[in-house]
């Protein structure tokens, strides 16, 4: 695969995981973190960068792990689409602290505290310069918060899905246990799903590669790293097609 050139994004997909709103916490939100990533967003929004957000819902309750433990998957996953809303109210408020319109636009219906998700209702408030956070998943159980990012992306036109996690790219080994894991600078979607390198779930990253969007894996955690990777520069792990 050869690099791709410099390119500035036009919109973009940042898909957050629930876990990455703890920061230092056990449970729940760290308002230091929360107010981190709003300003990364500003600054993403004043390079005239349209951002759309996923989040998950991790950091409150997964919905998953009770199905495991007896609870029906459905109730589970439903659950677990709430607390997606309750991260995204809490991403909103600070955006709007700091004087960046958002709205939350919610799978589920919702109506008292935020938008129902429509394509083009979205599409207009990304134009309009409005971060807008798409909560609650797709809306149906048995699918990640992943596979909503994937689609949400898809239907918005982003230029690339962002997907922020803990390490800077993808490895071919988790790096926390494996002192020899190498990180990758491109790969293809293919050789993603063909090691299981488990970086999103394959509904999702099936979804980009037959719809031509690119993801970027990086780490949230770096200070800049939002900005950079909306400027265009290598940041992280690029995947994409052959």
């Amino acid at each position: 695969m050869t690099s791709q050139p410099k390119t500035q994004q036009k919109r973009l997909l940042l898909k957050l995981s629930g876990e990455a709103l703890l920061g230092g916490e056990d449970y729940g939100i760290d308002p230091a973190v929360l107010a981190r990533i709003a300003d990364e967003i500003q600054q993403v929004l004043a390079m005239r960068v349209q951002v759309g957000v996923v989040i998950g819902g991790g950091n409150i309750f997964r919905g998953a792990g009770l199905a495991r433990a007896g609870m029906d998957r459905v109730t589970g996953d439903h659950m677990g689409m709430l607390a997606t809303v309750i991260n995204s109210l809490a991403l909103q408020d600070a955006l709007e602290r700091i004087g960046v319109y958002s709205r939350v636009m919610s799978a589920l219906q919702i109506n008292e505290i935020c938008e129902d998700y429509i394509r083009r209702r979205a599409v207009r408030h990304l134009e309009k310069g409005r971060v807008a956070i798409f909560a609650a998943g797709t809306g149906n159980p048995f699918f990640t918060t992943d596979t909503a990012a994937a689609l949400r992306a898809i239907e918005i036109g982003a230029d690339l899905l962002a997907k922020a996690t803990k390490v800077d790219g993808i490895y071919s080994a988790d790096p926390m246990v494996d002192e020899a894991a190498r990180r990758y600078d491109q790969l293809t979607f293919d050789r993603v799903i063909e090691d299981k390198l488990n970086v999103m779930d394959t509904t999702a990253v099936v979804m980009c590669r037959d719809n031509g969007l690119p993801i970027r894996v990086f780490n949230l955690n770096e200070s800049g790293a939002l900005v950079s990777l909306a400027r265009g520069d290598e940041v992280g792990t690029l995947v994409l097609a052959e």
